[in-house]
């Protein structure tokens, strides 16, 4: 891992093991939505109030979500994919609060389109069998599409991870690089504070809040799609 740019090692052991902030932050944003799960659903009542309207209203967006996307004979994974989603909007967001966001270090966004990738074949296997899953993700249209099937195959988990892991360390590298420069511009020659602090804010709300958001979303809408698509 470039320790330059790269995640930076909280831990080594001394078998070569360590473990970096990735891990951590992960750690930390684990620790806050389960808190926040235990305190919104806690003492439920039959006619919600106040934080109870909160999650069921999560619970009532993620759901529709996931029947619109995938359908109505789907909302089993309402669970897993309302988590991802919840779970890459926080890491995506974790920057805001002057921490590195995991899915800034690929290891995450490889572990996530990893876990997309057995889900995928699983659920077809689940489905069709292991005979209508061959026939159906490699064989099709023709059997001698089988190699570039395969390789079809594998590129998905690869372009997930790639895609997230690039937008977010592409808003990282050019926000550094706007506070690098206005530092170097406005040091001593206009040493006006609303430069440095307005100017990268608005940048923030871009990088940060609407894309950070929005590839939490088409990560989880990619998956969705991937799965139905197998399985029907």
């Amino acid at each position: 891992m470039n320790t330059e740019f790269g995640p930076k090692i909280i831990v080594e052991f001394s078998n070569g093991v360590f473990i970096t902030e990735t891990v951590i932050n992960t750690w930390i944003i684990m620790a806050v939505l389960v808190v926040v799960s235990i305190i919104l659903t806690r003492n439920m009542k039959l006619v919600p109030d106040g934080k109870q309207n909160v999650a069921e209203i999560l619970v009532g967006v993620l759901t529709s979500l996931v029947g619109s996307s995938m359908g109505k004979d789907k909302l089993g994974f309402v669970p897993y994919m309302g988590t991802l989603m919840i779970f890459l909007v926080c890491a995506n967001l974790w920057g805001l609060v002057g921490f590195r966001a995991p899915t800034a270090d690929l290891n995450t966004t490889f572990a996530l389109s990893i876990l997309t990738f057995f889900m995928i074949h699983g659920n077809s296997i689940r489905r069709k069998g292991v005979g209508g899953w061959l026939k159906g993700t490699f064989f099709e249209p023709v059997a001698v599409m089988a190699p570039l099937n395969l390789i079809s195959e594998v590129a998905t988990p690869v372009s997930l991870a790639f895609r997230l892991f690039g937008n977010i360390v592409g808003g990282m590298i050019i926000m550094a690089l706007v506070y690098n420069a206005l530092g170097t511009i406005l040091g001593g020659v206009l040493p006006i504070p609303i430069f440095e602090l307005g100017i990268p804010a608005v940048l923030h709300a871009y990088f940060d809040v609407f894309a950070g958001v929005l590839q939490a979303f088409i990560f989880t809408m990619l998956t969705m799609v991937f799965v139905s698509m197998a399985m029907d």
